[in-house]
């Protein structure tokens, strides 16, 4: 792994995830982040190492090697913080409390197959983007 970049945890079948993840990387003008599906073996090795429990968490995770990682709401935060534009600025959210953040968040976690769909199998990266992904 890269020093100094910050892996990002998705759900490699989940539809929303893998829109998400694309839209990080078109913003990530400052190449910040690195991402793993959960479901890979680097992935479920970050997990364990931070014995995360991915039936309560099974989204996206944000890791900050040898520092935090972040969960839920509070990963999606993170990120917003270290995109370009305007994006920094949903960390105001930060003031409202985590069990309502999390609330909503958990809401659209847990309708996102039925909402968005889901995939047989993880997103595959163009040969352009391979090197964002780990594993």
């Amino acid at each position: 792994m890269e020093d100094g970049k910050k892996i990002i945890l998705f759900d490699g079948v989940c539809n929303l995830c893998n829109g998400v993840v694309q839209f990080i990387i078109k913003r990530d003008k400052k190449d910040v982040f690195r991402y793993a599906a959960l479901q890979s073996n680097i992935g479920q090795q970050l997990v364990e190492e931070r014995n995360i429990d991915t039936a309560k968490v099974d989204s996206i995770i944000l890791v900050e090697p040898g520092l935090a990682y972040y969960i839920k709401s509070d990963a999606a935060l993170e990120i917003a913080g270290d995109l370009g534009g305007l994006w920094p600025l949903f960390k105001i959210f930060k003031w409202v409390p985590t069990s309502l953040r999390n609330w909503l968040y958990d809401t659209i976690a847990r309708n996102r197959y039925r909402w968005f769909g889901r995939q047989d199998q993880c997103m595959i990266p163009t040969p352009e983007l391979q090197s964002k992904f780990l594993g």
